[in-house]
């Protein structure tokens, strides 16, 4: 499970990179009840997301040499400088070297061996997002990758993360977990590109999904608010109702109404 009990190699943090931080404000204020807190001036334009008074996320306006509009997934190091060593070393690479953040912590943006990004941050006053799991909040992540062995090789050797398969009615799916955690310490899936022709086309991503409270409800105000829908609501047995969205801009993300939890 996505907590904010934030240990090694677990998702901390995510942002979004936008061409309207104006309008991204007005599509996921309308989508999550989300409200965007500007930065001081020496980050740049940064803000917060927040849902009522946490952070849920943190984004920025960004130029088009930037990068597409998207989503970013950042993992918790001790060490930003011995992990971006680490992804080299496991053929990744270092789009972002690493920097500190004011007082806040220290970061840099890596890609991995397909040329994915994501980012990673060693906590100091900022330990991470303030809430997860609740309606309007980070509870997923999932990695779409051609060679999902060599994705299992790269994330292990470069933040430690092992995988897990679970079996469910017409096949497996490779859960990701930070070592050394049960299998409650599970945050995200890998899944090859052959299995989804959907992602395949858009190309690899780390994909955040967001707990709602009604799929089809949420899906709807996407539309209305500009977004476009990717997948519609749809069922996992076991799991719950996901559908996959883009916001105005393009970025990517899914939402779901999880499944309540057996016990």
């Amino acid at each position: 499970m996505l907590t904010t009990r934030y240990v090694t190699g677990a998702p901390n943090w995510i942002d979004l990179g936008t061409p309207d931080i104006d309008g991204a404000t007005t599509f996921y204020g309308g989508l999550f009840g989300w409200e965007f807190q500007p930065g001081p001036p020496e980050v740049g334009g940064y803000g917060m997301f927040r849902l009522a008074g946490k952070i849920a996320a943190g984004g920025m306006q960004t130029a088009p040499e930037q990068g597409p509009p998207s989503w970013t997934v950042y993992f918790q190091t001790p060490d930003v400088d011995a992990t971006a060593k680490a992804a080299e070393e496991a053929h990744g690479s270092v789009l972002m070297q690493p920097m500190d953040v004011l007082d806040q912590g220290r970061m840099a943006i890596l890609a991995d061996k397909a040329g994915v990004p994501f980012g990673i941050w060693q906590p100091a006053r900022n330990k991470g997002l303030d809430v997860t799991q609740e309606p309007g909040s980070l509870c997923w992540v999932e990695l779409y990758t051609a060679d999902l062995p060599m994705a299992a090789y790269f994330y292990r050797a470069a933040l430690g993360l092992e995988t897990y398969a679970v079996e469910f009615p017409g096949g497996t799916y490779t859960t990701v977990l930070p070592d050394g955690q049960d299998e409650d310490g599970m945050f995200g899936g890998i899944v090859p590109l052959a299995e989804d022709p959907l992602e395949a086309r858009a190309g690899a991503c780390w994909m955040p999904y967001f707990e709602v409270t009604d799929t089809d409800g949420t899906v709807a105000k996407a539309r209305e608010l500009g977004g476009s829908v990717r997948l519609p609501g749809t069922d996992v047995p076991g799991v719950g109702r996901i559908a996959k969205l883009a916001d105005p801009y393009g970025a990517r993300f899914a939402v779901i109404k999880s499944a309540p939890q057996q016990t």
